[in-house]
This record gives C-alpha cells, sequence and structure tokens, in this order.
C-alpha cells in the first residue's frame, strides 16, 4: 500500500472521478490537499461573463483536506494567491510515501515540492505545458528555463499528459526513464452514458431548438473568449455559403457565454440567416446532448494546452476540427479518419476541414469512439502506478 498526498489548486470537475477511482484501487492510499474550495460555491468565472456553479459532485468518494492558507482563495496574479502554513507539518505526520502535485503556478505547489524534498519524500509532476507558446522576449526564456530547471531537478516522476506534454520535458532535459504517460481523460463512461441517454430525446431537442432534422450541425462549446477564436469559425461557416449570400446548409451553434457574445450575435444578425444560434453556457449534466445533437465538433483556440471538451465529444461518436494550437492534436485527432487540423487563424483551411468532417461525418465518429477507449482513466491509473513503483525504488 502506497500512501500518495496530491496537492492540486481546489476541486476540478474533471479530476473528481478520476481521484475516485484511484482511492478505489487497494493499492494506493489516496489524500487530496486543496488550496481553495472557491469552485464549490458559485463563482464568477470572468471567461464565461457569468456565475458559474458545477453541478457534478466534486468531493465526492475520497479522503481530501483544504489546507490552511493566508492570501487570495484564487490565483488572481503571481502575487495574490494562496500560501500555504502547514504542508510540511501534513507531509510529516502523515507519514506519506510519495507526493503528487499538479502544475507549478501556484506557490502551494512549489512549497509541496520543497518540503517533500526536505523530508526525503519523491515527487511526482504532472502538469499542461506543451511547448506550443514559448515566450520569444530572451529574458523570459531564460528566466523560465532557470526556473523549471531548478524545480525539475526536484522530481522524481514526470506525469505527461499527452505526446506535446513529453516533448516540452524532454526539450528541458528530463530523461525517459523519468516520463510516465498519464493522459489528460474524462470519465468516458459518464459521458458515452449521458449521450446514449440524450439520444432517446435528440429530436425533441431539435424541435425545442428549431432545427430541421435533415440538416447537419456544427457545435462549438466553449467560452467567447479572444483565446478560443469563435470569430474564426463565425468567418470560415460563411464561407460554407454556396454564394455568399445563400444560407450554408449545417447550422452553426454557440454554446458557452464570454465577453465576445455581442459581437458574435451582431455579426451574426448582419448575415441574415436564420442557422446561427447561441444558446448560452450548458452545465456539465446538459453538454452531453449537445454533443449528441451535433455531427462536427470545432475547436479553432490559438491556445489550448489541451483541450477537453474534444474528449468529451469524441465519447459521442463525433466528427473533430482543431486548429494546431490544440494540446490533444497529435494524441486524438487523427488527420482524414476522425477529424481535421488546420493552422490557427487560416479562416479557409477551417472551412475546408469543416466541409470535410460534414461529408465524413458517419465514419469519422465511429473512428473517434473507438479511438477515445484507449484514452481513458484506466491509463491515467496505470501510468500512476508504474510512477509510484519508480519513485519507491529510486526513494
Amino acid at each position: 500500500m502506497v500512501r500518495l498526498a496530491y496537492f492540486v489548486s481546489h476541486p476540478i470537475q474533471y479530476q473528481a472521478p478520476l481521484l475516485r477511482l484511484i482511492n478505489a484501487d487497494p493499492d494506493i492510499e489516496l489524500k487530496v490537499f486543496f488550496y481553495s474550495d472557491f469552485s464549490l460555491k458559485a463563482y464568477e468565472d470572468k471567461g464565461f461573463g457569468r456565475l458559474i456553479k458545477w453541478d457534478v459532485p466534486l468531493i465526492e468518494g475520497y479522503d481530501y483536506q483544504f489546507l490552511n492558507c493566508c492570501g487570495e482563495p484564487k490565483r488572481q496574479s503571481l502575487f495574490k494567491q494562496p500560501i500555504a502554513q502547514d504542508i510540511a507539518r501534513h507531509l510529516q505526520q502523515e507519514k506519506f510515501d510519495a507526493v503528487w502535485v499538479h502544475g507549478w503556478s501556484w506557490f502551494c505547489s512549489l512549497q509541496a515540492v520543497i518540503a517533500a524534498n526536505q523530508l526525503g519524500i519523491p515527487v511526482l509532476l504532472r502538469g499542461e505545458s506543451n511547448g506550443i507558446s514559448e515566450p520569444k522576449n530572451l529574458l523570459k526564456k531564460t528566466l523560465k528555463k532557470v526556473f523549471l530547471n531548478w524545480l525539475f531537478a526536484k522530481v522524481t516522476g514526470f506525469l505527461y499528459i499527452g505526446d506535446f506534454n513529453r516533448r516540452f520535458y524532454k526539450n528541458y532535459g528530463v530523461e525517459e526513464k523519468r516520463l510516465f504517460c498519464v493522459p489528460y481523460a474524462v470519465d468516458n463512461d459518464y459521458f458515452q452514458k449521458r449521450a446514449i441517454l440524450a439520444h432517446a430525446d435528440r429530436e425533441e431537442l431539435r424541435r425545442s431548438l428549431n432545427l430541421d432534422p435533415s440538416r447537419p450541425i456544427i457545435l462549438y462549446a466553449a467560452k467567447l473568449i479572444d483565446v478560443k477564436r469563435p470569430q474564426d469559425l463565425l468567418a470560415a461557416y460563411r464561407l460554407l455559403s454556396s454564394d455568399g449570400v445563400q444560407e450554408p446548409e449545417p447550422y452553426l451553434l454557440f454554446v458557452g457565454d464570454g465577453v465576445l457574445r455581442s459581437t458574435l450575435e451582431a455579426r451574426a444578425k448582419e448575415t441574415g440567416w436564420g442557422s446561427i444560434r447561441f444558446l448560452g453556457f450548458r452545465n456539465q449534466s446538459e453538454i452531453p446532448a449537445m454533443y449528441d445533437l451535433c455531427d462536427v465538433f470545432v475547436l479553432p483556440s490559438s491556445f489550448e494546452p489541451w483541450g477537453l471538451a474534444i474528449n468529451e465529444v469524441m465519447n459521442a461518436g463525433k466528427a473533430v476540427v482543431v486548429s494546431d494550437q490544440v494540446g490533444c492534436a497529435p494524441d486524438l485527432v487523427k488527420e482524414g479518419q476522425n477529424g481535421r487540423t488546420f493552422p490557427v487563424g487560416n479562416v479557409t483551411a477551417l472551412a475546408d476541414a469543416i466541409r470535410w468532417a460534414i461529408a465524413n461525418s458517419a465514419s469519422a465518429g465511429d473512428i473517434s469512439l473507438k479511438q477515445i477507449q484507449r484514452w481513458s482513466y484506466q491509463e491515467d491509473l496505470q501510468g500512476l502506478k508504474q510512477a509510484l513503483n519508480y519513485a519507491r525504488v529510486k526513494a
């Protein structure tokens, strides 16, 4: 039995099912330490531009504790975030065999790494960095390299989430033997079951949205903010018109909210088409019905460390189109099979990719569903155990 302490900023909807799975494993005794509880209550999400309260359980099925922290409960900036007062005491008193830290952008995470090192406890690190957007400024680039070299020297094992993330660690000198695949995954069973349930009510949902059942549907489900580039999708959609006047055959549905919504709605209104809909924010329990409804899902972001919405929609068996700045692209999007990748900002290439995805939506969707079966929490648990075994040998 390995006693594992996991340090993470706050309860996260994507991680809760994984933590329950790890906790249920007879070989691991897990305790989770959170820096803040802000996600358990309704909170203002600047990206969505509204109050958010998740409607799925976040802290059930595993042992957890909120650290005694001072400072802001959310990471507002580098110098406005929680600072823990008792990490070393917890590690020493509860005699953990390993420490697992999520990311390195929180002071508390660095505190956990330093405390574990001082106590001789091996550290496992899992982060989202993918190397796609590295600093161009020489000073920033140098400072980042100095900091990561310092941090990575204190880490026993690295839990990489995908191919870009693995390459990132390799580029910073991490040896292959210290790398373990713990892929960024979602609760596949949950999303598949919810999609199946939603399928039975698909026609009713179509009627409620006044959608012609004979027309395909393009779906965008993310914050309506600049970095997600929903404006590119709207521009590409206009290119799907046969003459620039007639509305395209597919519908375009925007699910989500954010600062760009009013601008996008104004641009959509200029077309005079009734095929563009803005459906607002949908919570976790509602989103599988949106996935089931669509034929093609598009994520055109200019920066996306991973893009878990792609995992989710693949569980509904759908074709996917992503920009080349989406971190999951090399792992989940098989070019010309279950989807297409396009150069970010290239609206013409995005339109071409959407045309392909609509024409091949059935076969691409089948491949998506098969592909995502091999990218699950079970692989996460297996990779974590391999890393823990390695850490015990090195301890």
